[in-house]
């Protein structure tokens, strides 16, 4: 039964709505709602991509990635990151040491010492200097997942094709050594020459450190003597999977401030959209849908190229997170769609 990979998930979302009714009232309710409606919707291909790698594995790394891993991607990615960030840039610490509890405990009042106290206590202040790493954050996460949609297409021996003509140019271009990170400098320097002097070296900077750790998370399998590739099995597919959920989750931290900036709804938000993606993902690996479904893996793949666009393009110009979500769910069911069409086409051809 399909309930049963979303049973979390719906424990998940009662608890979570229940708080955020306690925090807010029925506004907060409301915005936790719509923040978790919008990570599910936006990260569907983030599931789907998940799904083809964890296909590869044994049950126990499948067990370690949706138990630790998405602890780590509801906590650590959508609430500790942003903290660190916010760290980094102020130069202050990221959470509340014990001299700043016994100094609340004592007096009464909270002070802002700290990241985690300023993000309860000055929330404006906390959301204006995340924001303000928009270009470094957009850079990065764009530049990996651009590097994971060449890797997908740019293969010489892939022989089946949704876009044909495309994937085909694509997979002969990728018997050039290095294709995938030659045309990915040329995207990042070509965004750059887009942006004003500062900003435009700060954002190739940014895309180049994106490349850096893609290849270094792309080869770790084969240094720690993995004979598959890194994306498939072991500690180099459970960090792989951690960074492309990072990169997917870029976007939608910082524009959830554009409806609250309370990180306690925002946590809550994410976190129950997350949970869903999880959801999505066991019922994808578990129920053999993209092995039914031929083109749906390649559907999740051009949604990755298009979220890498709109990221790297969003240092230049806003671009709407309802267009995002729109072009990235119209790529995934077409391809649904396709593949259910050819499937029906090839049992009415050959009913035996």
């Amino acid at each position: 039964m399909m309930w049963q990979y979303f049973r979390g998930s719906a424990v998940v979302t009662a608890v979570g709505l229940a708080m955020a009714w306690g925090i807010g009232g029925p506004g907060g309710l409301w915005v936790a709602f719509n923040l978790a409606l919008l990570e599910t919707s936006l990260s569907f291909d983030n599931a789907v991509v998940n799904a083809s790698v964890l296909k590869h594995w044994d049950e126990k790394w499948r067990r370690r990635f949706l138990i630790w891993g998405m602890l780590i991607a509801v906590f650590g990615m959508r609430v500790i990151f942003p903290l660190v960030i916010v760290a980094v840039i102020a130069m202050m610490a990221p959470l509340p040491g014990p001299v700043t509890i016994y100094q609340w405990l004592t007096s009464g009042a909270w002070p802002t010492s700290d990241v985690l106290s300023m993000a309860i206590v000055q929330p404006d202040r906390y959301a204006a200097i995340l924001q303000s790493a928009h270009i470094e954050v957009t850079a990065f996460g764009g530049a990996f997942l651009m590097l994971v949609f060449w890797n997908f297409f740019l293969n010489h021996e892939k022989d089946v094709h949704w876009f044909k003509p495309i994937e085909r140019l694509l997979a002969k271009i990728g018997k050039l050594d290095m294709a995938a990170i030659l045309l990915s400098l040329l995207v990042l320097l070509a965004v750059a020459r887009l942006l004003p002097g500062a900003e435009g070296y700060r954002f190739l900077l940014a895309g180049l450190w994106g490349v850096v750790v893609f290849v270094a998370v792309d080869g770790l399998g084969s240094l720690l003597g993995d004979e598959q590739a890194a994306a498939k099995t072991g500690w180099g597919g459970f960090l792989y999977l951690e960074i492309l959920d990072a990169s997917f989750s870029f976007d939608g931290v910082l524009g959830a401030f554009a409806l609250t900036k309370s990180i306690f709804l925002i946590a809550i938000g994410l976190g129950i959209g997350a949970m869903f993606v999880r959801s999505f993902t066991l019922l994808l690996v578990y129920r053999g849908t993209l092995s039914s479904l031929k083109y749906l893996e390649h559907g999740a793949f051009w949604a990755i190229g298009a979220l890498a666009a709109v990221m790297l393009l969003a240092a230049r110009w806003h671009i709407p997170e309802a267009i995002t979500g729109g072009v990235a769910a119209v790529l995934i069911v077409l391809a649904a769609l396709h593949s259910w069409w050819i499937n029906r086409r090839a049992v009415a051809q050959h009913p035996a």
